[in-house]
């Protein structure tokens, strides 16, 4: 895979894994779009990175999706790499008797079928193109949930699932599928979790990992796990009650703070 010259779009790109993709495509010669929900974070981000474009769009909205792919292919008409990177990771107590059913739901919306509809959307154009690719952000714990956060992982194994479906489907067409399984990554968003609930973990520097996730494509390394998430993987295959256990363990801090 080509690692410059492409035109770039980047779901979830004014902050963290996004917002590194963003930075480090651009200064490889790529042409780049984001997107996000924030307008003002767009923003601040167009600001920190003038080259880049920004597109207000909920990747979590199929109407959203539809309206983002018509104003998009017509202004970069040479679109040829779609990020899937948008994303949200929640604490969630399932004993909460007044958990929203809908609510329960948005993680499932935003990291799975938000993917699903992005490639469904944007898959006639980047089979036109000569070369295209389509990178899923899934996550180590797609492989080894975190019990403290059931509907994200569950939603990450989805997606890995899902990618290694479309791979296959897509096998015989110019579109090369990657998926990147992030391990604990120092973002905002790990930022927001209990110190207690990441304890034992180091998170990697996300600048480092997008380094590795964008070398991982130009070598055409189609399912990339950096640091951890490569070991939970392989520990999964291993000892899989025993590194299930061990995640399992933050279940007892969040509920001595319930019950």
């Amino acid at each position: 895979m080509k690692m410059s010259g492409n035109t770039v779009l980047v779901t979830g790109g004014s902050s963290g894994i996004g917002f590194e993709f963003a930075s480090q495509l651009l200064n490889l010669g790529n042409t780049v779009i984001i997107t996000g929900r924030d307008q003002a974070r767009l923003d601040a981000t167009k600001k920190k990175l003038p080259m880049v474009h920004t597109f207000q769009s909920d990747a979590g909205d199929p109407q959203a999706i539809a309206a983002l792919y018509d104003t998009v292919v017509q202004q970069f008409p040479k679109l040829n790499v779609l990020i899937n990177n948008a994303g949200v990771m929640r604490r969630i107590n399932l004993h909460t008797a007044g958990n929203d059913l809908e609510d329960l739901n948005s993680e499932i919306e935003t990291n799975l079928s938000g993917p699903i509809w992005m490639v469904q959307q944007f898959l006639s154009h980047l089979k036109a193109q000569d070369s295209a690719a389509i990178l899923n952000v899934s996550s180590g714990l797609a492989f080894v949930p975190l019990p403290i956060s059931p509907i994200y992982c569950a939603a990450k194994a989805g997606i890995h699932s899902y990618t290694l479906s479309l791979r296959a489907q897509l096998k015989k067409t110019k579109v090369k599928v990657f998926e990147l399984a992030p391990p604990l990554t120092k973002t905002p968003l790990v930022d927001t979790f209990d110190p207690a609930d990441m304890a034992g973990s180091k998170a990697m520097l996300v600048t480092d990992m997008v380094s590795f996730a964008i070398k991982g494509m130009e070598s055409d390394r189609y399912e990339i796990r950096p640091g951890q998430s490569n070991a939970l993987k392989m520990m999964n295959r291993i000892a899989p009650n025993f590194i299930f256990s061990q995640l399992s363990k933050t279940v007892d801090h969040m509920l001595s703070k319930t019950q």
